[in-house]
């Protein structure tokens, strides 16, 4: 992914905006420049927008907004940032914190009353994290039908979206401005392309075993959960035009995944009073500080699987889930299940079981103390018949990446802002610290949607002085 020098170089087209990517960030900049009467164009590499939003479960965290009003949801900019700084243990930017906190309930609302992209109130529990209930989402509360949406807006927009076509090199002059860039279309042919102003928004690189390597080598070779397409071409080409970069080590897990379906079980179900064992009928952590770090802890059991454990209360939760109704239509979910069935169609020691959940019961019932720091006592005891899923850890998406301000602009080491590049969601570092641990539910789409949103909008300012 070279850069390549710009001088003497004529473009067959010019364009005031180019975006690199149609996830949620590049159609949220996209949208966001086309708004303004800006003339922009989005290049996505793959047949039909989808990405890493398209496998996600479709939720972006946003604060203050009518939605929470209208359920009576008291929250602030100050409780987001808070929850997000504590997870992150401070290592998050505060600025951009600030920026995204501030700028995601108004996204969320742009989305709804200027685009008509329907969501909703996440209702009923809180995710891993959050002191409020601020997740909205799609009606099925998945990525799919986000996308879907968001390109069914482009398209009532007008937006100019290319696919099939893969962004191979820049062109950049002495002082860093991007001049241009050089494209292949799925046929072969290549096409080189000048711009005003250039937005990165396609994503990290889950995909670079690598830069996976150099950068995260306890997932390096595990379960890649995420977007083939994915290959730090973004980190790349920052690096070259010389970007800051920041928490190159930092990326949101999930420890449950359907095995061998490999389809994503809402972590609601652990939140709610589930638990999770391993092979021998163990667990193995709190279950509730979040499920970006439970990836490493499952892929660290024997097998590096794990079972998730609830009951009937919880599997009708999970039905409001279209995820894991594809679970239960795929032969994932078993049960009902007395305990005996439960330990006999899970392969686990039948007394290990008993005992676990016996003691699990006991510490909702307020009697012992959970070893690994989880408080039982909110939520009633799982009761029999039971449900259970074979999971596994997987690396979803990388959170480090460049380091933009809060109006998504690029940075150098010392500060000062490249030219003309903008970068948002995976292609920027986010708001998660510099490990697994920092990531707060939603942090990718809440970097993705909010910042897309100000990269389209200051990138359109700036073609237009």
């Amino acid at each position: 992914m070279p850069v390549l020098p710009a001088e003497n170089r004529a473009f067959e087209v010019t364009v005031p905006l180019v975006v690199v990517g149609a996830g949620a960030c590049g159609l949220a900049a996209g949208l966001a420049a086309r708004d303004v009467g800006c003339e922009v164009l989005v290049l996505e590499r793959d047949d039909l927008p989808q990405g890493s939003t398209a496998l996600s479960s479709g939720l972006v965290p946003a604060c203050a907004t009518r939605q929470q009003r209208d359920k009576g949801v008291e929250d602030s900019v100050a409780l987001m940032a808070a929850d997000i700084d504590r997870k992150a243990r401070g290592e998050a930017d505060p600025a951009l914190v600030e920026a995204l906190c501030h700028g995601s309930g108004p996204t969320v609302e742009w989305l709804i009353d200027a685009h008509a992209i329907e969501l909703t109130l996440v209702e009923g529990f809180l995710y891993p994290g959050h002191s409020r209930l601020r997740m909205h989402g799609p009606p099925s509360r998945t990525g799919a039908e986000l996308i879907a949406a968001l390109t069914a807006a482009a398209e009532r927009a007008g937006l100019d979206l290319v696919t099939g076509a893969r962004v191979t090199d820049l062109y950049a002059d002495s002082v860093g401005r991007v001049r241009g860039l050089r494209l292949e279309r799925g046929d072969g042919r290549r096409e080189t392309l000048g711009c005003g102003a250039l937005v990165l928004a396609c994503n990290g690189f889950g995909g670079n075993r690598e830069l996976l390597r150099q950068h995260i080598p306890e997932l390096a070779d595990g379960d890649y959960f995420g977007h083939a397409g994915n290959t730090g071409d973004a980190l790349l080409w920052g690096e070259a035009l010389g970007a800051a970069t920041r928490h190159l080590g930092s990326y949101q897990g999930h420890g449950s995944v359907a095995e061998p379906q490999r389809v994503l079980i809402t972590w609601a179900l652990m939140m709610e009073g589930g638990i999770q064992v391993n092979s021998q009928g163990r667990r193995f952590s709190n279950e509730h500080l979040g499920y970006s770090e439970q990836a490493r802890l499952v892929q660290a059991q024997p097998g590096g699987i794990a079972w998730n454990l609830y009951d009937t209360r919880l599997h009708e939760l999970g039905q409001g889930f279209e995820d894991y109704r594809q679970a239960e239509a795929l032969g994932a979910i078993r049960g009902p299940l007395t305990l005996a069935d439960l330990a006999k169609v899970c392969g686990l020691p039948a007394d290990r079981l008993a005992s676990t959940l016996a003691e699990v019961a006991g510490f909702a019932g307020g009697r012992g103390t959970d070893p690994f720091g989880r408080d039982f006592t909110g939520k009633p005891a799982l009761v029999p018949p039971y449900y259970a899923v074979k999971v596994k850890g997987s690396l979803f998406h990388t959170q480090g990446g460049l380091v933009v301000d809060g109006e998504a602009r690029v940075r150098r080491p010392d500060g000062t802002a490249l030219p003309n590049l903008f970068a948002g969601g995976g292609a920027a570092c986010g708001v998660s610290g510099p490990a697994d641990w920092g990531y707060l539910s939603g942090n990718g789409l809440l970097s993705a949607l909010v910042l897309g949103r100000l990269a389209g909008q200051a990138a359109a300012r700036l073609v237009a002085a």
